[in-house]
Order: structure tokens, then C-alpha cells, then sequence
């Protein structure tokens, strides 16, 4: 059961090192679910000198006005046999064995927290106190409560005192020790009377009486000692401290104990309760209570430590990893980012996310549909037919077929199919900055740093317009090849006018008829009709080689080379996280820290057992 209270001892003193004292934070707090036993009292209640009593040594700082003014975690290990000795955590190589200087170090640590303007702090002190004469107890002295300030306090200190106290002892897992003086009305306790308002029926009271030897005579404390005043479910301890002459003539702990048993066994009224009277039953007692209450809580300990644990890395993974100190680090962070970004951009287009889709609906809806809507045979009208051809003989007539005017007529239509083709790949284009825009925000590290998330959308924005200016010069260029040379093969498989019984001696006028022109229409639109439906089939290849397949192979490529060159001042600049958010990722490693250390803690006690 020894093992249990150093069990807690460790996970206190690594809360304090890591920053939790159990204040109100943004922060998952394991100091709050940690057993403890609060020690709280008025001024001049006997407070200090119940501590010294468990202990066995003098140590304490001691004088008039407020002297405790921040909390001291008050760790006590027993030893076998050996010189007894004190260790604070803020110095942990250095052994007290002269326990004047530990109280020095005390008041030392105090001032380095408050300074010297005797205000109160929330950090505490830990000291742990090796010694045969001990039991195995862990307490925490908190400030006395004060009814008025004295001089070089705000007049806010009562309350500062007050809300300090009860912001510990009102933790359900606070064991209270209230300590009161038994010549003054137990009314007035300051101890009775906030362990009342967290604690109303004192379930998780020890009430101790002080003084009870200074009491006038004539009267007693037994009503008190047996619960007949005041009721708690523990029963009442009283203690006999040392007097004011006794510390001033720095009377023997161990004679002072002794003294104590034989005022209680030698005084009739408190004869019958002597056996569980004075310092040392008191120690006894808490130790075996918070043994037994730190058992019953392992359990709930264990589930909260397993569960907040999950809860600070999956908040860690969120925010991301802290930024390197030097450039090579710098350098590949933003790398390493840019790669993960790269490979969210490529999983779109390769259907592994949404959105590569859109790119195949221009090819399969979008440009068929604006080629359709070109309608050629419109274009091809008679009257068009019949302009171009007159047109294209100028002022000698064609012999035997209008080839300039089939040209010209193959040629005015293929060139409105640029229109159609240019939309394509600026659809493709938009499609592709869309996904971009989709790649950033999927990419959690970009949120970290919005420079640098800026910097790698523009660059890819960059990359994919010169890739669109690119596609466009490739793609413009299958039309302008279709229209710079033609298909003769169509046109030799085309019947000739003797063939069909035509009269090849007929007027050249002849040749203009209806039935003719009609004809050159028919075989022009047939040509541009083949050539509509081969570049429905090399345009998106074209589009597909030029801005998407260049987008998964190079869209940062730019980006890359520039960043090589820049300086640690530049790389800094791009990775401008904010602070609240490094502030913020500190605190949760710290936190995260110490509830790991907490877990393998508790491991090791479960395995013990």
C-alpha cells in the first residue's frame, strides 16, 4: 500500500514541473483528480506546529501577519534507519539535513515567486521529508485564512486567501483537514466554516482541535472530540502542540510527542479517548485514509489518464508538428508539406478523392456539345455555298471542280471548332485550380502557416496557367493542322459527275445550279463532320498531355527551384504560424507529457501488485 501514496507524490510533483497547479485552464488538468489532503486554518489556529508535530521536525517559517503564501506539497517518506534529511523539487541534487535552512529555503522560494510584497501564489512548493519518525503521508499546507490585511497587503488578500483555499478543497477528491483552536467558539472557525460550504455533511472532513492544554479552566473539549458539537463522519483528534517557550527554547519533537501522550492519558476527561489522541495517531490515521482513498481511485485514474491521453494527440495531430529552428529544417518542413499537398492534388485527379471527374465530363458532355452547337450545316446554306464558291473562282471560273471553294468552305468551318477547343481547355484549366483550391484546404499543415499556404497556391495557380497557354498552342494547333491540309483520300473515294452520267461539256454557268451547289455542301459538311469527330478525340488528349498529366508531374516544380535559393529569413517568413498556436502546441506536449508519465506510473503500480 507504501507504493500507492508514492505513486501520487510522483504524479504531483510532475504536475508541478509541467505546469499544472489545477487552475482554471483551457487545459485537461490531472492535479484536480489526484487524492490530496488540504491542510486549512485560521491565523494562530496551530497549523504550523500540527505539521511540525507529524514530522517530528521544526521547519516551517513562523511569524506574525500571513507566513505561508503559497501552497507547500509536504511529501513524507519513512525510512528504515539513516539520518533524516529534506529535498526540494526546485533543487533536486541538494540534501537538507540542517532543517533551519529548510525552513530558509521556504521563505526563499516564496519571495523568488511573490517577491517580497507578501502576496500569495498558486505555484506550489514541494518538499519531501525522509525519516524514520514518519508515516508515509502527503500533505499541502495552504495559506491561513486572515480576516484583515496587514501592512504592504492589498486589502484583496482575505479573499485572494480565501478563494485560493477553497479552489482546493472543493475538489471532490480533497481530503480536508481543518484545524481549530479549542479556546476560542468553534462557531468562529474559520476551518469549520468553508469546510462547511464545500463540504455539508463532512464527508471528506478530519477535524483537528488545537490548544486544547490552553483551554481556561473549568473546561473541556470532549463535547467536540466526541461529535456531540460538531458532527463529522471522522472522528474529532485533538492535539497538544508545543507552547511558545517550548519553540523558543527549541524543545525536542520526540520529548514534545511524549509529553503530549501523557496529557491526554493523564487527564481525566480525555482519559478514555487518549488512544486515539495526539500528532502521532493523527499521521497514522491520514495515512492509512488516503491510502485507502487513492486505492478506490486507481481505477477512475486510470480510464481518465487513458482517454485524455488519446484527446491531447489527437488535438496534437490537428494542429501539426513544431517548425525546425535552422534552415536545412526549414527547408524540409515546407518540402514535406508541399509534398503532402501534391499528393492530396494528385489523388483528385486520380479519382482517389473527388473532383478528377469534372475533367472527363468536358471531354464527354461539354465539348461534344459546343461542336454540336457549331452548326456547320448552316454554315453550308446554299446561299453560303454559292457566295464562297463564286468567290473563291474570282474572275476566271473553276474547270472541272471548285477546289479553291472547297477550301475555303472546309476552311471557314474548321476554324470555328477553336472556339469549342479553347472552352475545353479553359474548363479543364478552371477545373484544375478548383482542385487546387480543394488540395489546400484538405492539407492540415498548410492551415498551420498561411504564408506559405498563400506562397503554394499561387505558385500551383502559376504552374497551371502557363500549362493552360501551353495546352492552348497545342491544341489550337490540331485545328489549324486539320485546316492546312486535308484528307485527299475522302475526296478520291468521292463519285466523279461522268461516272453518275453527268456531261462534262455542259456551260461552266451550269455548274452553279442548285442541284450542284447543293451537292459541295453535302460533301464539304460530310469532310468537316470527319474531322469534327477526329479532333473529338485528340483535343482531350492534347488537354490531357498538356495541363493535367504536366499538373501531376511538375506543378511545383517552379516553386522547388525557387525555394532552394531563398534564405533563412525568407523560409522563416513562410512558415509565420501563429503564436497562440505554438503557444498553445507547447502547453499540449508539456500536458501531454506528464499524462504519459502518469500512465506508465500507474502501469508500473498495477504490475507491482
Amino acid at each position: 500500500m507504501e507504493n500507492l501514496i508514492t505513486l501520487v507524490n510522483k504524479l504531483q510533483r510532475a504536475c508541478t514541473a509541467l505546469g499544472d497547479h489545477g487552475e482554471e485552464s483551457a487545459l485537461p488538468t490531472l492535479w484536480d483528480s489526484l487524492p490530496a489532503i488540504a491542510v486549512v486554518g485560521g491565523q494562530s489556529s496551530g497549523k504550523s506546529s500540527v505539521l511540525e508535530s507529524i514530522v517530528g521536525k521544526d521547519f516551517l517559517p513562523r511569524g506574525s501577519g500571513i507566513v505561508t503564501r503559497r501552497p507547500l506539497v509536504l511529501q513524507l517518506h519513512k525510512i528504515e534507519e539513516g539520518r533524516e534529511y529534506a529535498e526540494f523539487m526546485h533543487l533536486p541534487r541538494k540534501k537538507f539535513t540542517d532543517f533551519a535552512l529548510v525552513r530558509k529555503e521556504i521563505q526563499d522560494e516564496t519571495d523568488r515567486e511573490t517577491g517580497r510584497s507578501k502576496q500569495i501564489s498558486s505555484v506550489p512548493i514541494h518538499l519531501s521529508i525522509y525519516s524514520p519518525n514518519v508515516v508515509n503521508l502527503t500533505l499541502i499546507d495552504l495559506p491561513g485564512l486572515t480576516k484583515v490585511a496587514v501592512e504592504g497587503q492589498p486589502d484583496s488578500i482575505v479573499k485572494d486567501i480565501e478563494d485560493m483555499v477553497r479552489s482546493f478543497i472543493e475538489k471532490p477528491n480533497c481530503i480536508i483537514l481543518a484545524i481549530s483552536p479549542a479556546n476560542q467558539d468553534l462557531a468562529t472557525s474559520d476551518a469549520i466554516k468553508i469546510s462547511r460550504e464545500v463540504d455539508p455533511k463532512g464527508e471528506r472532513t478530519f477535524g483537528v482541535l488545537t490548544k486544547i492544554d490552553l483551554m481556561d479552566k473549568g473546561t473541556d473539549a470532549v463535547d467536540i472530540l466526541e461529535g456531540r458539537s460538531y458532527r463529522l463522519q471522522y472522528p474529532w483528534i485533538g492535539v497538544v502542540n508545543r507552547s511558545q517557550a517550548d519553540i523558543n527554547k527549541s524543545v525536542d519533537m520526540i520529548a514534545a510527542r511524549r509529553r503530549e501522550r501523557d496529557y491526554f492519558a493523564s487527564t481525566p476527561e480525555y482519559k478514555h479517548m487518549a488512544q486515539r489522541m495526539g500528532s502521532e495517531h493523527l499521521g497514522k490515521m491520514l495515512s492509512k485514509h488516503l491510502e485507502s482513498v487513492i486505492k478506490s481511485r486507481i481505477p477512475g485514474l486510470q480510464s481518465l489518464i487513458n482517454k485524455t491521453i488519446v484527446e491531447l494527440e489527437g488535438e496534437l495531430k490537428r494542429l501539426g508538428k513544431p517548425i525546425a529552428a535552422d534552415a536545412g529544417g526549414k527547408l524540409y518542413t515546407i518540402m514535406e508539406i508541399c509534398r503532402i499537398f501534391d499528393q492530396i492534388y494528385k489523388e483528385h485527379l486520380d479519382g482517389v478523392r473527388p473532383g478528377g471527374e469534372k475533367i472527363y465530363n468536358v471531354f464527354d458532355n461539354q465539348l461534344p456539345a459546343a461542336l454540336k452547337r457549331l452548326q456547320f450545316d448552316k454554315h453550308l446554306s446554299m446561299e453560303n455555298v454559292r457566295k464562297l464558291i463564286t468567290e473563291a473562282d474570282g474572275y476566271q471560273p473553276h474547270l472541272i471542280a471548285p477546289e479553291q471553294g472547297y477550301r475555303r468552305l472546309i476552311e471557314s468551318s474548321l476554324v470555328s471548332i477553336r472556339g469549342p477547343a479553347e472552352a475545353a481547355v479553359d474548363a479543364v484549366h478552371a477545373i484544375l485550380k478548383e482542385l487546387v483550391h480543394k488540395a489546400i484546404n484538405e492539407t492540415a499543415e498548410l492551415k498551420q502557416y498561411p504564408t506559405l499556404r498563400v506562397e503554394v497556391g499561387n505558385a500551383a495557380f502559376d504552374s497551371l496557367d502557363r500549362m493552360k497557354e501551353e495546352s492552348k498552342k497545342a491544341t489550337l494547333k490540331l485545328v489549324d493542322m486539320e485546316c492546312s491540309y486535308l484528307t485527299v483520300d475522302f475526296f478520291r473515294k468521292l463519285p466523279q459527275d461522268v461516272e453518275k452520267g453527268g456531261n462534262p461539256t455542259h456551260s461552266i454557268f451550269d455548274r452553279y445550279n442548285d442541284s450542284y451547289l447543293r451537292r459541295i455542301g453535302t460533301t464539304v459538311l460530310a469532310y468537316v463532320n470527319m474531322v469534327c469527330a477526329s479532333l473529338r478525340n485528340s483535343i482531350p488528349k492534347s488537354i490531357v498531355y498538356c495541363q493535367v498529366r504536366e499538373a501531376k508531374r511538375s506543378l511545383l516544380d517552379h516553386f522547388f527551384t525557387e525555394l532552394g535559393s531563398k534564405e533563412m529569413k525568407q523560409l522563416s517568413s513562410m512558415l509565420d504560424e501563429d503564436p497562440a498556436v505554438m503557444e498553445r502546441r507547447s502547453s499540449l506536449s508539456k500536458r501531454l507529457e506528464l499524462y504519459r508519465s502518469a500512465q506508465a506510473e500507474i502501469d508500473a503500480v498495477a504490475w507491482a501488485k
